[in-house]
Parts: C-alpha cells; structure tokens; sequence
C-alpha cells in the first residue's frame, strides 16, 4: 500500500521537471524588432524598417525572413537586411552568397555576421569600427 503512494509524488515530480525544462523556442524565438531594438539600445542607427519581398533579395537566395533597415548617416536607400533563419543551412548559404559576392568585385561588398539564427547584413559603406559595434549588438 505504501509503495502505491509513492508513485502520485513521484510522477508528480517528473511532470513538474519536464514542463520546466521542456523547450520553450517559441517564446525564445528572436525577432528582427528584438535586433532593431538591440542596434537602437547601442546608439545605433536603424530606421524605417521594412519586411522584405522577393523583390527586395534580388538574386540572393530567398530564403529566412528578411528586414531592410535604414542607415541614414550612410545616405539615401543605405542600410542593411536582418534575416531570422528557421535553417543553419539556410543561414550559412546566405552568408556564403554576400561574402562571395563582395570577394568578386569591391564594388559589391558588405559587410556579414551572424550570430545563432540572426544574418545582418549591413552596407560596405559602413566604416569597419562602426560595423563592429553592429555585430556586437546582436543580440
């Protein structure tokens, strides 16, 4: 009879456990906001975000979910893309396709870092120290 009422305690205690250590990805799950508001909380510029099209990635791959943000300092229509990658195939494919793109004529650099699902890819405009306290943004 005893060993019967231990069981409750103990399954109990192992319902508790899992739900607390269960994974909570979706209420984890980064957003291009949470970068933005990252960048904007580092003294960063970042205006006038826009989700992006197919149109907007141009021949990139389309792939993740893309924000264009806005740099003005750098001039009208320059900026960067946020991208939030479900994949790190995905993500590691982006970043492959802007940094091959910027070793294949200076005109086309940018400047790319990544950090877990998050892609910026940011104007080569950017001046380097500038484009480093970018990526350190990301949170």
């Amino acid at each position: 009879m005893k060993t019967k009422n231990l069981w409750l305690p103990f399954v109990l205690f192992l319902i508790l456990v899992t739900t607390a250590c269960g994974n909570n990805n979706g209420s984890q799950k980064i957003t291009a906001d949470d970068v933005v508001t990252a960048f904007k909380n580092a003294g960063l510029e970042a205006e006038s975000t826009t989700k992006m099209t197919k149109d907007d990635y141009g021949m990139a791959p389309f792939v993740c979910e893309g924000t264009r943000f806005l740099i003005p300092s750098l001039g009208d229509d320059s900026g960067g893309r946020i991208f939030i990658c479900e994949k790190k195939e995905d993500l590691d494919n982006l970043a492959k396709y802007y940094n091959d793109l910027g070793k294949s004529s200076a005109m086309f650099f940018s400047w790319v870092f990544t950090k877990g699902s998050v892609l910026v890819q940011i104007n080569g405009d950017l001046a380097e120290d500038t484009a480093k306290k970018y990526e350190q943004a990301i949170p």
